[in-house]
């Protein structure tokens, strides 16, 4: 008779702890199942979504400021597109106690796809002219911001200086880096 009530016990103690394992699994599937579903919507928003008020403003700020500097010398109408170099540039340049390595990552910005195809076109003398002026560069230089930029201004005057003379235009709106690191 012990035996019987003991029994009894246990099976009344595992109902109980298969209810509270059953509970805590319905909870947690629910949660899954709700986690997905709001990633879906905001997924499906993204996708199909209207154009929201920023973009809005962004698509009406160019027409304002043209209208505004209709008289000042307007960059070239067109797509932003970017060009990235395909592979890094890695050089030694003198420092003030020691040589250092310097690897820049940089991309080219250009307008329109016409434009696009003829950099791609040029790679090679694009990234020989950008390795004679990276290479010319000093530690000191690459030390600040004020260097950096600077060497970002001779890259681009180079290189426009040297796509003028194959190409026929200076193609390349700015060059960027996408990375430097310095050791």
């Amino acid at each position: 008779m012990a035996e019987e009530q003991n029994t009894d016990n246990n099976a009344e103690q595992n109902d109980e702890q298969e209810g509270k394992g059953g509970k805590k699994k319905k909870l947690i599937l629910f949660g899954v199942i709700g986690l997905v579903l709001v990633a879906t919507v905001v997924l499906a928003l993204w996708l199909f979504g209207g154009s929201s008020s920023s973009e809005q403003a962004v698509t009406q700020a160019p027409e304002q400021a043209s209208k505004d500097f209709s008289n000042a010398s307007a960059p070239e109408i067109g797509n932003a597109l970017y060009v990235g170099m395909p592979r890094p540039f890695v050089f030694i340049v003198p420092g003030d106690s020691r040589e250092r390595t310097v690897q820049i990552k940089a991309q080219l910005m250009v307008r329109g796809e016409e434009n696009e195809e003829l950099a791609k076109k040029h790679i090679p003398l694009i990234e020989g002219t950008l390795h004679e002026v990276f290479s010319s560069s000093t530690a000191d230089k690459l030390k600040t911001a004020e260097g950096k930029g600077q060497l970002r201004e001779l890259a681009l005057t180079e290189v426009r200086n040297a796509l003028q003379e194959v190409a026929g235009k200076p193609v390349v709106e700015q060059v960027l880096f996408t990375s430097l690191v310095m050791q």
